[in-house]
């Protein structure tokens, strides 16, 4: 089973602490050796590092430990193969545009019996279910809205049903961001923790570091992190239901939608959760 790292915030930060420990599920605390990758966003533009080896034993991923980029969304992957050869071209994250923006997708999970028929607008490059997937996420949403991308709420409801068709083959958690927000969505294992103030200690379960919040931040400063499974074992994380989609934006999750609706929708097997009766004040760039 793959392992998914996100960040969301509200003011561009580094994630050195938290890929230190995901690091080292890499082949080190963890199986998942079959490859690793980072995107990092920066404004409109992407950093992307990738390597087909373990994570635990990459000199790119000391690298980037060492290197602190700071960004408004960050998507991670440390890969235990199940379908593709292990190589560059089969290591997640995955980058396409769509409406003059880079989307960055990562996948956990297997897709059986996923043959979708694409018209060619996005074609995967490698063998995998995971990119596959991805083509056809970003070719629903073209074929959806051809004029450009639609109002927040509208491409969260797209995205939510598309991923219920996907998840109909098999497990497909995902994180996906096209660099103003994060989405994360749970067919079995994921969890989150939104750090603001009052900040404190945190100490990784991988690793022995720890970290005081407090000196690195600021009052006004917010960061979601999102994991297949808890990065610390101090913190007090929340599980995401399974098959659940939930969006983060500036550091926070969006726990309310447009009015009749919630954000926080259960797709599995079509069955959505209860309506939030609140107004939407959520969905805003």
């Amino acid at each position: 089973m793959c392992q998914l790292l996100g960040m969301n915030c509200n003011t561009p930060t580094d994630i050195c602490f938290s890929f230190a420990g995901f690091q080292a599920r890499g082949g080190l605390t963890d199986v998942h050796g079959d490859g690793w990758g980072i995107a990092f966003f920066e404004g409109r533009g992407v950093r992307l590092f990738l390597d087909p080896k373990a994570s635990a034993h990459s000199p790119v991923a000391e690298l980037v430990r060492g290197y602190p980029i700071h960004s408004l969304n960050v998507i991670a992957h440390i890969r235990k193969a199940t379908q593709g050869f292990v190589s560059l071209e089969n290591t997640h994250p995955f980058q396409r545009e769509l409406w003059g923006r880079y989307w960055v997708f990562a996948h956990n999970g297997n897709l059986k019996d996923f043959a979708p028929e694409l018209r060619g607008y996005f074609q995967p490059v490698g063998q995998t279910d995971s990119e596959l997937a991805f083509c056809y996420l970003m070719e629903s949403l073209r074929r959806q809205f051809p004029e450009g991308e639609p109002p927040r709420e509208t491409l969260f409801v797209a995205i939510r049903d598309i991923a219920a068709e996907i998840g109909a083959h098999g497990e497909f958690n995902f994180l996906l961001s096209n660099g103003t927000c994060l989405f994360a969505h749970c067919a079995s294992r994921l969890a989150y923790i939104v750090r603001k103030a009052p900040f404190d200690r945190a100490h990784l379960k991988d690793q022995d570091i720890t970290v005081d919040f407090r000196e690195l931040t600021s009052p006004a400063d917010r960061v979601a992190v999102v994991a297949t499974t808890p990065l610390t074992d101090n913190e007090t994380w929340t599980p995401i239901a399974p098959g659940t989609l939930m969006l983060f934006v500036d550091g926070e999750a969006v726990d309310c939608g447009p009015a009749g609706t919630c954000a926080f929708v259960r797709s599995e097997c079509g069955s959505p959760a209860p309506a939030n009766d609140n107004e939407s004040t959520c969905f805003k760039e």
